[in-house]
């Protein structure tokens, strides 16, 4: 079927400035069944920004519906992001509509400073672009604005942990994967709320190291990170939970993949939020249950021991602002 336009309006979104807005969409899947997808685009400080939108196929104009905020890894963009992660295909089943927003140049500003991304080397205000997009998102649906929540991986990971360090009042909960909070963003990160937050992590990733410090591709140093263990501290010690945490074992269930899957949650936190960590032990630079999208010797390894858009979501849907 040819695309055709199906939604075009403007709309001027007060923030610290009115910023003129156009969202231009296109039909890309008219199958109810397996929801609407749709693309726009949106200027912002004077820079064209484009996302995708998955709306689901059980969507009701009349209900507020849960949003999903799915944020790509660098050298990413917002389509891939919707294959790698299986969010969309959950949305048919659960209700909520996912967005999936493009970074300038396929990289975020995450915080760490590198000069070598046009977004962080110009201080790209990915953060005030987020906050535009979900409020132009609020008025074209009705998202039910106590329920909007941040995923990513890798660089889309670290932009999530900015996000609820600088984004608190919009952003019900988090939940990063293959990603730290970066060590710049952590020495001025202070919410202003307790903010649920879900990390998973592969102690074997590649890129992002398990134990911090600089991230890296072969020998290119790009920037200093966190351990994991150390950013769910992290949150846990900001949501005044209790420092002794739960510790379990997801089931095996592809015992052949090389990864066991350990469970630490802190809880017993203010206003009843949690941490939660997904330790893949054995696991890569690699969506869980996702796909192999680049070579082991590249990646590591994916695991096949639970389905991490699943996992998020589980944990999202316990959570309202």
């Amino acid at each position: 079927m040819n695309k055709k336009p199906v939604l075009r309006l403007s709309i001027y979104l007060l923030t610290t400035t009115l910023i003129p807005i156009t969202i231009a969409c296109s039909r890309q899947n008219v199958d109810r069944s397996q929801g609407t997808n749709l693309s726009g685009s949106m200027v912002y400080n004077t820079l064209k920004r484009t996302y995708h939108i998955h709306v689901p196929s059980n969507y009701n104009k009349n209900k507020s519906t849960p949003l999903v905020v799915a944020l790509h890894g660098g050298g990413g963009t917002g389509k891939m992001m919707d294959g790698f992660t299986g969010l969309s295909r959950l949305s048919d089943i659960k209700g909520f509509i996912v967005i999936y927003p493009d970074a300038v140049e396929k990289h975020w500003n995450d915080g760490r400073g590198l000069h070598g991304y046009r977004s962080q080397r110009e201080n790209i205000d990915d953060v005030g672009f987020i906050s535009a997009l979900i409020d132009v998102i609020a008025n074209a649906y009705p998202i039910d604005r106590n329920r909007v929540y941040v995923t990513g991986a890798s660089n889309g990971a670290m932009m999530s942990f900015r996000l609820a360090c600088e984004l608190t009042d919009k952003i019900t909960a988090i939940a990063p994967v293959i990603g730290a909070l970066t060590e710049n963003v952590s020495k001025n990160c202070n919410p202003s709320r307790p903010m649920p937050v879900l990390i998973i992590g592969g102690t074997a990733d590649p890129l992002v190291p398990w134990e911090g410090g600089h991230v890296h591709l072969f020998r290119k140093k790009l920037g200093i990170v966190l351990s994991i263990p150390d950013t769910a501290r992290f949150w846990a010690m900001h949501n005044q939970c209790s420092q002794e945490p739960k510790i379990s074992w997801e089931p095996d269930t592809s015992p052949d993949d090389g990864t066991r899957i350990r469970k630490t949650v802190y809880n017993n936190c203010r206003d009843s939020v949690e941490v939660v960590l997904y330790e893949v032990q054995g696991g890569g630079h690699t969506w869980p249950n996702g796909p192999q999208y680049l070579p082991e010797w590249i990646i590591g390894v994916t695991s096949q021991d639970m389905d991490g858009a699943e996992a998020i979501w589980n944990f999202f849907e316990k959570f309202r602002r």
